[in-house]
C-alpha cells in the first residue's frame, strides 16, 4: 500500500529566542516491510545547517544547528512510502528454539534489549506479575506468550490518548488501568524483557481506513524472535502489526525517538506553544 505522509510541527515563542541544536526524527525507515521512495524536509527559519546521523538502532536522525533568533520554528516533512503485507508468524516455518525464557547469550548485540526498566536494571514487579499470568496455561512458546500477554493488557488497561509527559512505567500503567499508546508500548516491552524476549520502543504512524478527526504519532513495541527477526506488536491496536503501520525509529528509551528534541535560549518563563498536523493519504 502506497502512502503519503505530511507531518507539520509549528513552535511559537512569545518573544524572539535563540534555538539550540535540534534532533529531528521524522524520516521513516526503508527496509523489508516499508520502502521509502521520497523524503523532503522543510525548516523555517532558513538560517540553519543539517547534518545526517545514524542512531544506535540504525535509524535516520537529522541534527539541525541554527543561527540568529526567531519567534517561531516550523518543521514540515513529506514522505512517500510503500508498505508490504506482514505475514502471520503462526504460518511460517521456524526451526529455532522459541521456548521461554529465551536464550540469547550467543548474540551480545541483544543483551541491552532485555535489561530491566528500573534505574538499577531490575524488572518492574508489576511487569513480572503479569508475565507470570501470561505464561499460565499456555505452551512455553514466545508466540503463545505474546498473544496471551496482549489480551491481558487489553483487558487490564483502557487505551486513552495522553499528549503530555513521558511514558509511564509498567507499574503505573497497570495501577492506573488507563494508558496512552506509549504507556502500553513500555508495558509490553518491560513484560517481554522479564522472560528474556529482546524488545524495544517504536515511534511511527498508523494509517486508518476511516481517518480520525486528527492523526497523531503512534507508538508500539518491537520484539526480536529468532528466525523472524524484529517484529512489531501493538498492545493498543491489532496485536501483530500490519501494512497500515509506518515505523520512524526505535530505541530502549521512549524519549530518544521523539519527532523533535531540542531547546532554546531566552529569558526565564518565556511562554511557548506547539501545534501539529499529520496527514496520511
Amino acid at each position: 500500500m502506497k502512502k503519503k505522509i505530511i507531518h507539520t510541527l509549528v513552535y511559537t515563542y512569545e518573544i524572539p529566542v535563540s534555538l539550540e541544536e535540534h534532533l529531528i526524527c521524522l524520516k521513516p525507515r526503508s527496509n523489508g516491510f516499508q520502502k521509502l521512495s521520497n523524503f523532503d524536509l522543510k525548516i523555517l527559519p532558513s538560517s540553519h545547517s543539517i547534518f545526517p546521523l545514524l542512531s544506535e538502532n540504525g535509524d535516520d536522525i537529522l541534527k539541525v544547528v541554527f543561527t540568529g533568533s526567531t519567534n517561531s520554528l516550523t518543521i514540515k516533512s513529506e514522505s512517500d512510502i510503500e508498505t508490504n503485507i506482514h505475514p502471520d508468524l503462526y504460518h511460517l516455518n521456524n526451526d529455532n528454539d522459541l521456548s521461554l525464557p529465551m536464550k540469547i547469550e550467543s548474540n551480545n548485540s541483544l543483551i541491552g534489549f532485555i535489561q530491566g526498566w528500573l534505574p538499577n536494571g531490575q524488572h518492574d514487579p508489576a511487569a513480572i506479575k503479569i508475565a507470570q499470568e501470561a505464561l499460565t496455561g499456555k505452551n512455553n512458546n514466545v508466540l503463545d506468550f505474546l498473544y496471551q500477554l496482549i489480551e491481558l493488557i487489553k483487558d487490564r488497561v483502557k487505551y486513552t490518548p495522553r499528549h503530555l509527559g513521558p511514558a509511564w512505567t509498567a507499574g503505573r500503567t497497570l495501577s492506573e488501568r488507563v494508558g496512552s499508546c506509549r504507556d502500553l508500548a513500555i508495558l509490553l516491552m518491560e513484560t517481554c524483557r522479564c522472560v528474556g524476549i529482546p524488545s524495544r520502543f517504536v515511534s511511527g504512524y498508523q494509517f486508518m481506513d476511516q481517518p480520525p478527526e486528527k492523526y497523531e504519532l503512534h507508538a508500539w513495541t518491537e520484539v526480536f524472535i529468532p528466525g523472524y527477526g524484529w517484529r512489531g506488536f501493538d498492545p493498543s491496536g491489532c496485536g501483530l502489526i500490519n501494512h497500515n503501520y509506518v515505523a520512524l525509529a526505535s530505541s530502549s528509551e521512549s524519549d530518544l525517538v521523539a519527532p523533535v528534541r531540542g531547546s532554546f535560549i531566552g529569558p526565564s518563563k518565556v511562554k511557548s506553544a506547539l501545534e501539529w498536523k499529520i496527514e496520511i493519504t
